[in-house]
């Protein structure tokens, strides 16, 4: 299923794609374009002057059919369910802020990996959410432009491609070869018996020392699926090409670094958790507290923002009850950029918000058509920075980490390294809220079970010291441009050749000022907490 989002300038790009397509692909196309809501739109006489196959405006109900092209009515919001189409009438009657991302969204969740999004000429920043939706089900993501021929009016496809979502840039008339192409890879057989041991070692090793981030403690089976689909997207059959490929090309190992940041989130994602951590942990953030007082949340591997603000909104609404009311931090961090600036704006269509009740939409978010922001009330309670759980020292004092949904991602190994790290950053009591496939039970030393079924632990107090940070992390990122090479494994400090007393370390970190200690030759051997 392909769909084709444009704006300003986008007929000329339309024309364009559609001369060049064959008509008997297999594939379903549906044009999103922007259009006033009182305009009545000549979209489907006009494709079919550049197209035989047979073209439709888009009833609600209507069944996608292959080498059949449908463009959305006037004003209405259009939408996948399964193989068919949706229309729904805007509220407003002023038509759609955002009609291509709340298509994406759900040709996302629709078709999975089959599921293409193409992004043509227009103004604003329509369709840069929905790609990332396309991506984070394992879609394909093109935009127009070239090096030679940029569209009309560059500023949607430019967009998206800021984000580093985007697969392919390529003129309009120019997709048709890589999308078939595509197409016939996801029919491809896998990998020969034992090609991923022999290769895999050395993409881990050419991703550290380009992006500086040790993808190696990752689960085996979700990295290789994200570099297989790499390959499908630059059309590499073997992995032994695509280190090749690698090699030649370093633009390239950013691309799999992007794509291997991809992760899925969503506001109030399994809500009966979220209801469990309103009732069982979020009164208990607040006993005893005070306007002196602090509560401090953080979120590592926060992506675009959903989780974040949904944590925000439920100590807000705790909060608003309150004769005093506490210093309110929550503090998300990832290492993807390009997410963290969506997640400042705050502004998410409306199709991401399935898990937002009408009275929260009401209260905490601004509509403006078919797009949400999060109010400054709620945007004040967070701050957004760059931060990798694996490379850097942890956040401290924490009365709650949120980590859902990434540990699934990380290897045992990694796994073991990184518990330990967040009863390090927790407070006594502290609590830890994970993803509903994600556990402590094997850290039962360090972490009590509240709430079971809903992912909620609490920090023992009567746990023994965790280990610190240092001696859980491999590295301290990438070397310095022109000294990139193995990095060098740190001094383990704790380590019986460098003897300290436990209370010497504790007052250190308690009375002492920040500080780093290095050796002769600069490198850092210790850091405060």
């Amino acid at each position: 299923m392909v769909g084709l989002g444009a704006s300003a300038g986008g007929i000329e790009a339309l024309e364009s794609f559609f001369r060049a397509i064959p008509s008997d692909t297999g594939l379903a196309f549906v044009v999103i374009t922007h259009l006033p809501a009182q305009h009545k739109s000549a979209m489907s006489d006009i494709l079919r002057h550049y197209t035989a196959m047979p073209v439709a405006e888009a009833q609600d109900g209507m069944a996608l059919e292959p080498d059949h092209v449908y463009t959305a009515p006037s004003g209405g919001a259009l939408r996948m369910a399964g193989e068919r189409l949706c229309v729904e009438e805007p509220t407003d009657g002023h038509g759609l802020r955002n009609p291509v991302d709340s298509f994406f969204v759900s040709l996302a969740a629709a078709a999975g990996e089959r599921a293409i999004g193409i992004i043509l000429s227009g103004g604003g920043s329509d369709g840069t959410l929905g790609a990332r939706a396309l991506k984070e089900n394992g879609g394909l993501v093109i935009a127009q432009g070239s090096n030679h021929t940029q569209p009309r009016h560059s500023a949607m496809p430019q967009s998206a491609i800021a984000t580093g979502l985007v697969d392919l840039v390529l003129p309009a008339d120019a997709m048709t070869e890589s999308l078939l192409r595509y197409c016939q890879a996801l029919e491809a057989p896998g990998d020969a018996e034992g090609e991923p041991d022999r290769w895999l070692p050395e993409i881990y090793t050419l991703l550290r020392n380009h992006v500086g981030h040790d993808f190696s403690g990752y689960k085996r089976q979700t990295f290789l699926r994200r570099v297989r689909r790499r390959m499908k997207v630059v059309q590499v059959e073997t992995l032994a090409d695509y280190v090749q490929r690698l090699r030649a090309e370093p633009e390239e190992a950013d691309l799999l670094f992007r794509d291997l940041l991809i992760g899925v989130t969503g506001f109030f994602r399994d809500g009966q958790a979220f209801k469990a951590l309103r009732q069982r942990v979020v009164p208990r953030l607040f006993e005893g507290k005070g306007a002196a007082d602090d509560i401090r949340v953080w979120v590592p591997g926060c992506s675009t923002g959903e989780e974040v603000y949904s944590i925000a909104i439920l100590l807000a609404e705790y909060a608003e009850n309150l004769p005093a009311v506490p210093r309110i931090n929550v503090f998300a961090t990832d290492i993807d950029d390009a997410a963290l600036q969506v997640a400042r704006a705050g502004r998410y269509p409306a199709a991401l918000l399935e898990g937002v009740s009408e009275e929260r939409r009401r209260r905490y978010f601004t509509r403006e058509d078919d797009t949400y922001t999060v109010n400054r009330r709620v945007r004040g309670l967070c701050t957004f920075s760059a931060h990798s759980l694996i490379r850097d020292p942890p956040f401290s004092r924490i009365d709650l980490v949120s980590c859902r949904n990434l540990l699934i991602y990380m290897g045992s190994e990694l796994q073991k390294r990184l518990i330990p790290m967040f009863h390090f950053a927790l407070r006594a009591g502290g609590y830890v809220f994970l993803g509903s496939s994600e556990n402590l039970t094997q850290h039962g030393d360090l972490f009590a079970s509240i709430d079971k079924s809903n992912r909620i632990f609490q920090r023992r107090g009567d746990a023994m010291p965790a280990p610190s940070y240092r001696d859980v992390l491999p590295s301290l990122g990438p070397a310095p441009p022109g000294l990139r090479g193995p990095l060098k494994p740190q001094v383990n400090v704790m380590a019986p050749t460098a003897p300290r007393r436990s209370a010497e370390i504790r007052m250190l970190e308690r009375y002492a000022p920040p500080h780093v200690v290095v050796n002769r030759d600069g490198d850092i051997i210790h850091y405060s907490a």
